[in-house]
Parts: C-alpha cells; sequence; structure tokens
C-alpha cells in the first residue's frame, strides 16, 4: 500500500503562528550543499531565487530536497510571472512562492490564477506526475492544493506602491513582499535603499498591506534597516545571502593577510555596506 503523506507547512501557516517578525536568507548558489548549510543555521525561511541566480526547476528541487529536513521554510521566487514558469516550480514542491515585479492589481491576479486549478485558475492539472502531489500519494491534492500555496507578490517599483493596496486586497494574494533595491532604481535613486525617500515609500507599503489585512515581507541586508521595518510592522525581512556572506567574508579574510582595502566593512566597492 502507497505511503501516504501531508503537506508541509507553508509561509502563511507558519506566519499565523508566529510571535515576532520572521528572518529569512537568500540562497543565491544554486547549491544543495549550501541550502542545507543555511537551513541548518537557524533563520526562520529560506529564499531560493530563480530570479538573479542560476537556478531553475531542477536545482530548486534539489534545493528542497536538501533542506526537507529542518525546521525551515523554503520559499521560491521564479524569474517571472509567467504561468508556465510557476506551474513548473509549483510541481517540483515549492509550496511558497515570490512573484518579482508586480505592479498592478491585474498582475496579481494573474499571479492568482496560475498557482490554482481551474475553475479558479488556470494551473496544469499534472499531480500524478509532480512532487507537488507526491506522485498523487497526497490525498485529495487537486481539491486542497490551493490550502498548501503561499502567494506573495513582489512591490518593488512607485508604480507598485501606488498600487499596493489594490494589490494587497487581491483575492488569493496571501502577502506582499517589497523589493527596496529596484523601487530604489524606479525612484531614481538606484543602489540606495536607504535613501529618506525609498525607506518612506517601504513604510507606507507596511503599512498599507497591513491594514488589507495581509502578511508583508522586505529584503533589508542592513541590519538598521531590517529592524526598522520589523519595528514598522514587518511580518518576514530577507537579512541576508549565503553569496553576500561568503563574499564579504573571503574578502575581510584575504585583507587581514594581504593588508588589502576592505578592511572596513565594506567590499571593494566602498559605497556598498558589506552585507549587501
Amino acid at each position: 500500500m502507497p505511503f501516504r503523506v501531508e503537506p508541509d507547512p507553508s509561509l502563511k501557516d507558519v506566519l499565523a503562528g508566529a510571535d515576532r517578525p520572521l528572518a529569512g536568507i537568500w540562497v543565491c548558489s544554486a547549491s544543495g550543499l549550501v541550502a542545507e548549510i543555511c537551513a541548518g543555521a537557524g533563520f526562520d525561511w529560506l529564499f531560493i531565487d530563480a530570479e538573479h541566480s542560476p537556478n531553475g526547476p531542477a536545482s530548486v528541487l534539489d534545493q528542497l530536497q536538501a533542506v526537507r529536513g529542518y525546521p525551515v521554510v523554503p520559499v521560491v521566487r521564479p524569474p517571472a510571472n509567467d504561468p508556465v514558469l510557476i506551474k513548473q516550480y509549483l510541481d517540483v514542491g515549492a509550496q511558497t512562492l515570490i512573484i518579482p515585479m508586480v505592479h498592478t492589481a491585474e498582475e496579481a491576479r494573474a499571479a492568482v490564477a496560475a498557482v490554482r486549478y481551474p475553475p479558479h485558475g488556470i494551473r496544469g492539472v499534472g499531480s500524478a506526475l509532480a512532487r507537488s502531489a507526491r506522485w498523487n500519494r497526497i490525498p485529495d491534492y487537486l481539491r486542497r492544493a490551493s490550502e498548501t500555496i503561499t502567494l506573495i507578490v513582489q512591490i518593488e517599483s512607485e508604480q507598485a506602491v501606488a498600487n499596493a493596496a489594490d494589490i494587497a486586497a487581491v483575492d488569493g494574494v496571501d502577502g506582499v513582499f517589497i523589493g527596496p533595491s529596484d523601487l530604489a532604481a524606479s525612484m531614481d535613486v538606484i543602489g540606495q535603499q536607504a535613501h529618506p525617500d525609498v525607506v518612506a515609500a517601504v513604510e507606507a507599503t507596511i503599512a498599507t498591506v497591513k491594514a488589507a489585512g495581509k502578511y508583508v515581507g522586505v529584503n533589508a541586508f542592513a541590519e538598521t534597516e531590517a529592524r526598522r521595518y520589523m519595528a514598522a510592522g514587518a511580518d518576514f525581512v530577507g537579512v541576508g545571502a549565503d553569496v553576500a556572506l561568503l563574499a564579504r567574508g573571503t574578502e575581510a579574510l584575504a585583507a587581514r593577510f594581504t593588508g588589502d582595502a576592505g578592511t572596513d566593512g565594506t567590499g571593494p566597492d566602498k559605497n556598498v555596506p558589506a552585507s549587501y
């Protein structure tokens, strides 16, 4: 008789029981080994990125399998708000998705449709072939699938900030994740995530999304900003990345033995904080 299984918790399940903001780390190395190391570090959630990293469905699958034995919630970001790509990442077992570059409520509704089966959406049915349903070992998966998925849409432009209330109000959107880097670029202060106008826009968006009764997260690798956004009401915050930690850590170690610049806590570009 086949082994019946139940779905793992997704991010909304963990957020519902949290008594503090959840801290997460990006995994951009496309390495199952590195993902497992990060999964055991004590973070609440793990951000497996396929937008700016050399990840695809196969490498994301490897990382999902590598971290499953740890008490951390894996979150996957596909490269685009594309129903075909979203279907692939869902089918390899991603249960929490962050969809990048969602600027309007219409685009948010498209993301919702992509994660839901008909008649409520357009997700293709392949549960018998897919890890998402454990090859039909999760009882009644097709009916229950939307319950097992957390959908987060990413606000990272001035247009999206202006539309934040409408985006957050979309049925099926569980939360919003704010990206200050692209937001700063759209505000013509590229590379200045801590610019007062960017910070004000982030805090205003946090308040708007919270007022809509949805979860809100933000990316903030600088500790002062991370703690500021947590105090402002952010439910989950990305506080670092595997590749950034490796880059800054190796630079600092090399500098101690070679005497090169960088020992003041910055990277090779003095305008870039070490935690970015």
